[in-house]
């Protein structure tokens, strides 16, 4: 608030004198208002004539920038409080009280019944996962025991020279390649089936590979254009493993193995089907690339 005295006499409230000095005048309700167009001064004798306040400013860039504005003596005209263009205060939101004793607890869930009878149906699985170890296990130490037999001539086995001849008697081309590769999957592919891991690769390797030994039995036999497959000429032996790793490849190893946390082995469904469809395809694509022949003829 400002006056054109800067005298104490003249700041008397009316009850107190009743002789009013002619210096002294009212003063007017919009001088107590900011002035938006002030940056603070002096006064002309060098000191300060205004303190200065800071008022925030909803009009510029950030809302955390306040202007300072300062009340100091100003003619009529820069007094004058433009009403129109400031903007209105902000809305005041009592906050909420929040009450400690109304607080909402966590509900108990009480458990599903029909959820409980599928759990329990899904644990009840009985001999499955016995049965499913004794299966795999079978096939994989069948194939680590010819694998064996392939590598270092074991139980009379003819050992990679004889198996390399045997390849590129049966029609193979890179047969020496091929001999180091077909006996080192199957003894892989048999092992991982004992440990019950990985089991739908190993199981499709082992797939691949039975389709050839097969496609090699049926293009050896005497008389061609038909398909015997009793024993002792048929290939019922042959036919029966590739059957049995077809069938772990979609079932997968069950819970007595290394994979009893995985997905093929709770539940087996897409990854399954696709290696077995894999393992087949390999096993027909080696023999059409490397052999070409047609067994049946």
């Amino acid at each position: 608030m400002t006056s054109t005295s800067h005298g104490s006499r003249a700041w008397q409230r009316p009850d107190e004198s009743a002789a009013r000095p002619a210096s002294a005048r009212l003063v007017d309700p919009e001088d107590d208002l900011p002035i938006t167009t002030y940056r603070g001064g002096s006064s002309a004798d060098g000191g300060e004539t205004a303190a200065t306040t800071a008022i925030p400013r909803f009009d510029t860039e950030s809302s955390d920038e306040a202007t300072e504005v300062t009340a100091a003596p100003a003619t009529p005209s820069a007094m004058a409080f433009d009403l129109m263009h400031e903007p209105e205060p902000l809305p005041y939101v009592q906050p909420r009280e929040r009450n400690s004793q109304q607080a909402v607890e966590p509900a108990e869930i009480e458990p599903d019944p029909e959820t409980d009878a599928r759990v329990r149906v899904a644990k009840r699985r009985g001999t499955q996962d016995l049965g499913l170890m004794v299966l795999r296990v079978g096939l994989g130490a069948w194939l680590v025991v010819h694998g064996l037999q392939k590598a270092f001539g074991w139980w009379g086995g003819q050992g990679l020279n004889g198996y390399q001849h045997s390849l590129a008697a049966a029609g193979f081309q890179h047969a020496g390649i091929l001999t180091y590769l077909a006996t080192g999957a199957q003894i892989g592919a048999g092992v991982l089936l004992v440990l019950g891991l990985f089991t739908p690769v190993a199981a499709a390797v082992a797939l691949g590979y039975l389709v050839n030994a097969l496609a090699v039995e049926v293009a050896a036999q005497p008389v061609h254009g038909y398909f015997p497959y009793f024993l002792p000429e048929g290939h019922e032996y042959l036919v029966t493993m590739i059957v049995l790793a077809a069938g772990l490849t979609l079932t997968g190893p069950g819970l007595y193995g290394f994979d009893a946390g995985r997905g093929w082995a709770r539940r087996p469904f897409v990854g399954s089907f696709l290696c077995m469809l894999i393992g087949v395809g390999a096993g027909v694509g080696v023999w059409l690339l490397l052999n070409g022949s047609n067994p049946l003829h």
